[in-house]
Formats: structure tokens, sequence, C-alpha cells
């Protein structure tokens, strides 16, 4: 086992090892979520805090490290007699892969020994190794949501539950819940973000020093692991002790009603949900005053606490980027401060309005002259009219995002756990049986009974217990929702680009893309417009990044409708390599006209019969507005073999009717 990096060697990234040090003083605190673009030392400087955390004492032999003061009565190692001698061992730092069973997380139970023998064979998983210690999910944001749900259900209770069919283990599990996450590959679920109790941004230096700094560390450290961990040493024992004392004194720190007031009226301010924030503000201020040697909080003590708790809990949807409004935050810590003295004198000097204000009128505005509504649409950069289609025009926001109703593929498939469409998995409704391929999992009593019954007066049934083999045993088959990989086709082109129009498709295109956010999918991103097609993102689970694009899309020029077509293909072949199991469906927004290129209209018809003859799922969103309407996004629906609808239908408090289920499976098997 090659020796961890020194958590004191950890150049920079100031406020992850506040965060991690106060978690080690206070586990209480909740964890911490640490997010931050790649190659940031995020999982060396979470790995390095294991070796400070103080040692623990265990129940000898008790693979649920069981505290010999208070040992868990439900033990399945107990019971242990109150006042069992103890042993100390480190506090253990657990890794859960993000590929990991559930089995592997909670444990398993041997099933075959439960119904035969009635013996609870139970072995421990991960929870159980992290007790009393820390659990680091590195890529937390990747994790499957059957085990975000168990780890949420462990954090919550304290414990873990193993129930199959009818048979249950229990065992503690409070754990240090620590996550690293990179946000360009997708973000986090609500509820699983609010169970860390602290988050913090990290990023690569900016400064040469500094970087030249990291880099001399890590190649002393590659050079010589053993030696480098010696230099820094008595650092890390420095911290260690630190650490220890600031425990001992935590319960000696004075939370004032002042210090709660402000915490109270912070989490207010900020319109935070839920009374977490409040609890875990106040938690961390304690945290630090022990940290910092006071038995008092302080204001200060408050400030860092909401910076630490609160920037992740401000996010209303997927789009938002987590912070916090710093001004705002002193504001309020100001306002509630209990400090009567009056505010300084003004200076002389300065007016009511600030340096040089006067109080006099508002100076001009230095914008654009003219009528409110500035250049029209299609006015070019030197502000005279163009051509629709002319030119390139600058990016239009979006339209608020609204709620959609439900676009799925049809069919079942075997792909990626999720909210969309109906598939096979190991979780959801349980639909039938069959033999167990490798480790039984999910038991379907009815059918193993079954397969067991004819067999007990030839196996020497004498009891009330029935015989069971192994052949006997019946995995559950159960039907669920899987993800999908949702492909957004947009036309950006001439004929798009009036501004009322294409805020109103950027609308549509982000409440889809909150809708894949929410279903778990994967989303990408095709535009065309001019001469040709650019994948402005490439398959990602990161649908913020995907809403940034959308954004920044300026419109104008040609309508390539073919090279688009063409382009999504390429996408879906290469991502089938990848991902084979993850079904698409493609979502074209355009109003169906194609001018770019030789015979258009034809090319753009071959291209769409492509995805008919593969049977991939497609959605027209038809932008067509205006009194006359040529329906031409209807007909490009049927050469795809999918279902146009309007951004009107497209809303799921709309009155048109809209097919849940793509239509067209019968069509395209004709």
């Amino acid at each position: 086992m090659s020796t961890p990096f020194p958590f004191t060697a950890v150049v920079g990234q100031d406020d992850l090892r506040l965060a991690l040090l106060l978690n080690a003083v206070s586990p209480a605190v909740g964890g911490v979520l640490v997010r931050g673009e790649k190659g940031t030392a995020k999982s060396t400087a979470v790995r390095a805090l294991s070796a400070l955390m103080p040692e623990v004492g265990v129940v000898p032999e008790c693979r649920f490290s069981c505290d010999p003061g208070s040992p868990d009565p439900a033990c399945p190692d107990g019971p242990h007699a109150p006042g069992t001698a103890g042993r100390s061992r480190p506090a253990r730092m657990v890794e859960l892969p993000v590929g990991a069973s559930e089995d592997r997380l909670v444990g398993a139970l041997d099933i075959e020994r439960a119904l035969s023998e009635g013996v609870k064979a139970f072995e421990p998983g991960l929870l159980a190794a992290a007790h009393r210690g820390i659990l680091y999910v590195d890529e937390v944001n990747l994790l499957h949501d059957h085990l975000v749900d168990l780890l949420l259900d462990a954090a919550a209770m304290g414990a873990s539950y193993v129930e199959r069919e009818g048979v249950s283990v229990r065992h503690a599990a409070r754990f240090l819940l620590v996550g690293t996450m990179n946000p360009e590959e997708g973000e986090l679920r609500p509820q699983l973000l609010d169970r860390f109790g602290l988050t913090v941004e990290v990023a690569a230096s900016r400064e040469p020093d500094q970087r030249v700094e990291v880099v001399r560390r890590r190649l002393a450290y590659d050079a010589d692991p053993a030696g480098f961990a010696a230099r820094w040493a008595d650092e890390e024992a420095d911290v260690r002790a630190r650490i220890v004392a600031a425990r001992e004194l935590l319960p000696s720190v004075r939370l004032g009603d002042g210090a709660l007031r402000q915490i109270a009226a912070t989490c207010a301010a900020f319109e935070v949900d839920g009374m977490r924030a409040d609890i875990v503000m106040a938690r961390t201020a304690t945290a630090l005053a022990a940290w910092a040697g006071r038995t008092d909080v302080l204001a200060e003590d408050v400030r860092q606490a909401a910076l630490l708790a609160l920037p992740h809990r401000r996010r209303r949807n997927p789009f938002d980027a987590p912070g916090l409004d710093e001004d705002k935050l002193d504001e309020t810590l100001e306002e509630f401060s209990g400090d009567d003295e009056p505010d300084p004198d003004p200076d002389p000097d300065q007016g009511p309005d600030g340096p040089g204000g006067g109080g006099g009128q508002p100076e001009p505005d230095d914008g654009p002259q003219g009528d409110d509504t500035g250049a029209t649409p299609e006015a070019g950069q030197d502000g005279q009219p163009q051509p629709s289609g002319a030119g390139e025009q600058s990016a239009v926001r979006s339209a608020e995002p609204f709620r959609t109703k439900v676009l799925s593929v049809p069919g079942i498939g075997e792909g990626a756990a999720g909210r969309r469409s109906r598939a096979r998995t190991e979780h959801g409704r349980t639909t039938g049986s069959r033999r167990p391929r490798g480790t039984l999992t999910k038991l379907h009593l009815a059918a193993t009974v079954q397969a067991a019954a004819p067999h007990q007066r030839a196996r020497g049934r004498s009891g009330p217990g029935l015989v069971v083999r192994r052949d006997d045993l019946r995995q559950a088959t159960r039907e669920g929702r899987e993800g999908n990989l949702v492909l957004f086709v947009v036309d950006a082109s001439g004929s798009m680009a009036a501004r009322q129009r294409m805020s109103a498709v950027k609308g549509a295109v982000l409440s889809l893309l909150l809708d894949a956010y929410q279903r778990r999918d994967k989303v990408g991103l095709v535009t065309f417009r001019g001469s040709g097609a650019d994948v402005a993102l490439p398959p990602t689970s990161s649908v913020d990044a995907a809403a940034a694009r959308l954004e920044s899309l300026p419109t104008g020029g040609r309508t390539p409708l073919a090279a688009g077509l063409l382009r999504a293909h390429d996408v879906l072949r290469v991502e089938r390599l990848r991902d084979p199991a993850r079904r698409p469906l493609v979502v074209l927004v355009t109003d169906g006209r194609a001018t770019g290129g030789p015979e258009p209209v034809a090319l753009a018809g071959r291209a769409a019969r492509l995805f008919a003859a593969e049977g991939v799922a497609s959605v027209v969103v038809d932008c067509e507005a205006g009194p006359v309407r040529l329906g031409l996004a209807g007909q490009l629906a049927g050469e795809l073999g999918g279902t146009a609808v309007t951004l009107d239908e497209l809303r799921a408090d709309s009155i048109a009717g809209l097919v849940r289920d793509v239509q067209g499976t019968s069509r395209r098997a004709a």
C-alpha cells in the first residue's frame, strides 16, 4: 500500500482544507462536497485527511465497529456486553466506486441459507466498513440513482437496513460523507446535494509560483513517498493534535442568541429550503470557534459558515451556478449584529449618491439612442437592414422554461437507470422470474417455492422447513425506467431568427433540457445554419453545459437541414459504440424549411429516412409561425418515422393532445 500524500503538503485550496478539518473536528457538520475541474487535487486532499482523523475505539472482532462504551444493541455481531474491553485503530476511509452494486454497498444476505436453515448469514458492505469513519465517493455525480437512495437513507437514519423477502438485518452506519465531482460531467440530485453539510469550489491556481510549487512537491513525492511524508510528519502531528484539542473544546463552545439570530436571518435572506441549512451553519460556526481555540462563536464564524454551507443550497434549477452574494451576506450580518452604534458621519465631499453624486439629475443613458427596441432583428453589424438569413445575428435570451409533457422511447430497453422510458432494471415493478445469472440479488419467492415444491419428498424433507437448493432459486425480473440519450438538433438559420420566435424556441429547448436533467438523461446538441452543422455539445451528463451552449447560440444564414440530420446521425453512430444499451431520442427543433445545398428538400428527406430505417425514436418540434403555415415539419416527422408537436403542444398544461410515447413503431416496421 502506497504512502498517502501528506495533508499539510497540499498547496493552496484553503477553503477545501478548512472544510475537511471542520468535519474532522465535528463530524456532525455533515460532510463535504468538493466541486472542481479535473486535475485540482480534490481526491489527493480527501484521501490525505484520513491520516489526521483521531483513532476510534472498537469492540474486538466486531465487523461493524461498535463503540465499547455504547455498543449497538442491534449489532448483527452482538449483543456486546456494556464495558467490553476495546481496542483502538485508525479511523477508516472507505471508497465507494461509482459502479458498485447494491450488495457491495449495504452488504449481502445468503438467501439460500435464510430460507432453508433460518440463518441470517450476512456479509457486511461498505456502509458497515465506513461506520465511525469516512465514506468517500469520487465522481459522486455519476453515482447510480439506487445507490444514491441507499446513501440518503443511511445518512438520514444513521443505520443501514438490508431486507430480502422478509429477512432483514440492521446495523449502525454513521459516517463522514465526502464527495468529489467535476460539474462538467453533470450535476448532483438535489436530495443528495442537500445532504452534504458543506461545499467548496476548487480551481487550479493561475499564479506561476504556486503552480511551480505544486509540481515540485508532486515530483518529490513520486520520487520518494516515504521520505516526503517523513519531512511533513511533524506538521501532520501538530494538525492532528489541534483536531483532538478542538474536539475536546467543542462541548464548551457557546452559541449565543445573537449568533443564532444571524444564522436564521442569513438563511431566510437567501431563501434556502428547509431548516437543515440553519442547523449545519450552527454546527459549522461552533466547529470554527473550537478550531480557533475559542469558547464563543463570533460574527466572523457565522460568515465563514455561511460561505461553506449555503452556496449549494441556493440552486433553484440545474442551470443556476452555486454561489453566494457576499455583499448581501455582509449586509444581513450587519443588520442583525446587535450593534447599536450610529453609522459614521458621511464624507462632506460626497453627496447622497456617493462621490460626485450631488443629488442632481441622473446621468443620461450611454446606451443606444432611438426607440426602445433598438435595431430590428434583421439588422446587420452596420445597423442596416439585411434580408432574413443573410448574416449572423447575436444570440437572444431564452424565454422562461416551462414544464413539458413526457417524451419517451417506445418498447422496453435495458439502459442505465433513469426516469424516462420503460426498461428492464434491478429496481421497479416485478414482472416475472428467471434463473439467476451469477449472484442472486432479487429473489422471486413464489417462483422459488414453486420450483422447490415438487422435490421435497425426493430430498427427504421431514420437518416444517423447505429444502431449497441452488437450482430452485429464481431471480425476479423487474420493469422500471431508464435514462436515454436525448440529442437536440436545433435549426439556427435565418428563418428562425426573429427575436421573439428564437427566444420561444430556446425556452422550449431549455424546458426539455430541464426535463432531461430530472429524468437522468444524457444530452447532446447539434446546430445547423449557414453552410453546415456543428456539434455544439457532444453527448454528456452535464445538462447545464448544454443550457450554456444554447444561450450563446447565434442565428442567421441558410437552412442546411440535411447537414444537421447527417451530423446528428454521425453523433448517434459514435455514441452507439460507446454506450450500446442507452437508447436515443432525437428532438429536432425546426420549422421544416430546407434551403442549403443542391436539392435541399430531397436531400433532407433521404437523411431523415436513415433514422427511420434504424428505428431511432424522434420528435419534431414545429416552430413554424404566422397565419400561413406550410406544414413542412409534419412532413419531415413522417420521413423520420416520428411525431410532430408544436411549441404550444409541448407544454404539460396544454389542451392540445400529445402522445407520450413516441409514435411510429409500426410505421418503421412497415
